[in-house]
């Protein structure tokens, strides 16, 4: 854990209001959901259960949670207001962890639950149940009497799955580890039935991550077997260009029906891309790349390349554009590749650092001039600018190189033997 962070003892959590960014009330948390995992490894805090205005209890991911205190939840104000439902892999901290009896590893007492710690993990945005504080002898939280004491998750034990078992519960633990595109492999080669299992066991976020290394018709079935509100909250967690790959691939009313599910301003998005041809840089780009404004420093260049989200194509590059700063943007000015960042000041504007010799991709050029300039250049990202001069987005090489491959690549003895190894 990062020096200095903060623990949190999930009790002080209970019924604290979340905010949005404007000091709004959203409402009250009532649980935490956290995922467990295979052995003694800490449980991974997913989000919190947050019962709204309307008094209906819906899921917040930790990544839509930018600050937690004792005292109040700060959310990035998008709320998904569908009903929470909990999946198999998911466990309520405060419903189902707390007055629970486990035992001290070290002795093989018995002890009651009392209370569990979270603290946000190092340089990244995942949270974990680290601590856990428990009353000795018999009893449950109101019980006064017996020492009490905190010891680490994989002090005690009770709470975690077991190694065995073949649920679908089982074998998403197991493969937390796998990166998406080696559990993508692995899900290819179980039966359908199996398939569908495991795709619903994982969180919205996983699956997406997953979906993206599948091919084809492996996607289309996962997402056939999703209910229509799940498959629609599943595409809005994917890239932009891969939902609108995938929903390409249905049925005018399917995608039509899971666009009309999605959030607005996502589905807008997928609407854009769609619309261009689907080997041409329109159709190969992604909406969100790294757009500053002139007035941006180095300082605020670097700290959005640092993102744990953004992949290393992505995070090679800004583009410096007028605003409005969100693709399609006011007028595209220029970029700044992520080496010539590091060599200037940080109070350094970027519009001066802007390299504006090089051409944009215009949003019907064809996939091998895509190639062409990629290659040309030496880049692993290119802006993709219409007509009035406006950045609609950036094609990355390993959207180039998903087109130029062929169709089962993924199924190739090195990716099979890497995702053996992962």
């Amino acid at each position: 854990m990062a020096a200095g962070a903060p623990r949190i003892f999930v009790s002080h959590l209970a019924g604290v209001p979340v905010f949005d960014p404007n000091g709004d009330q959203v409402g009250r948390v009532r649980d935490l959901v956290a995922m467990l995992r295979v052995g003694r490894r800490p449980p991974r805090l997913l989000g919190m259960v947050v019962e709204v205005l309307s008094r209906r209890r819906v899921f917040v991911p930790m990544t839509r949670i930018t600050g937690v205190a004792s005292g109040q939840v700060i959310t990035t104000g998008v709320v998904n207001m569908r009903r929470f439902e909990q999946r198999p892999t998911e466990r309520l901290v405060l419903g189902e962890l707390l007055d629970r009896r486990v035992r001290l590893v070290e002795t093989g007492e018995e002890v009651t639950v009392l209370d569990v710690a979270i603290q946000q993990l190092p340089a990244r945005r995942d949270w974990e149940i680290d601590k856990v504080f428990v009353r000795r002898g018999k009893g449950g939280a109101l019980r006064r009497k017996g020492e009490t004491l905190t010891v680490e998750w994989s002090g005690v034990t009770g709470f975690s799955l077991e190694e065995h078992g073949q649920g679908a519960e089982n074998l998403v633990a197991t493969f937390e580890r796998l990166r998406p595109a080696d559990l993508a492999n692995v899900l290819h080669h179980l039966s359908p039935k199996r398939r569908a299992e495991v795709a619903a066991a994982l969180d919205d976020d996983r699956l997406a991550d997953v979906l993206e290394e599948l091919p084809d018709d492996d996607q289309i079935e996962i997402l056939g077997k999703l209910k229509e509100e799940r498959a629609a909250d599943v595409l809005e967690a994917m890239d932009p260009d891969d939902a609108a790959d995938l929903l390409s691939e249905l049925p005018e009313e399917d995608k039509e029906r899971l666009l009309t599910l999605m959030r607005p301003d996502d589905a807008a998005d997928v609407r854009r891309l769609l619309a261009y041809e689907d080997r041409t840089a329109g159709g190969l780009m992604t909406t969100e790349p790294i757009v500053l404004r002139p007035d941006a420093t180095v300082a605020d260049a670097l700290a959005r390349v640092r993102q744990q989200d953004l992949s290393p194509a992505l995070a090679a590059q800004v583009y410096v554009c007028r605003p409005p700063d969100e693709t399609p943007t006011g007028k595209y000015l220029g970029m700044v590749h992520f080496q010539r960042l590091l060599r200037d000041p940080p109070f350094t504007l970027v519009s001066s650092l802007v390299d504006s010799d090089l051409p944009p991709l215009a949003p019907g050029t064809p996939l091998p001039a895509v190639t062409s300039y990629l290659a040309a250049y030496n880049m692993v990202a290119a802006p993709v600018v219409d007509e009035s001069g406006s950045l609609l987005g950036a094609v990355t090489v390993d959207d180039v190189l998903d087109h130029l491959l062929p169709e089962d690549w993924r199924e190739t003895e090195f990716h099979e033997e890497r995702a053996a190894n992962g």
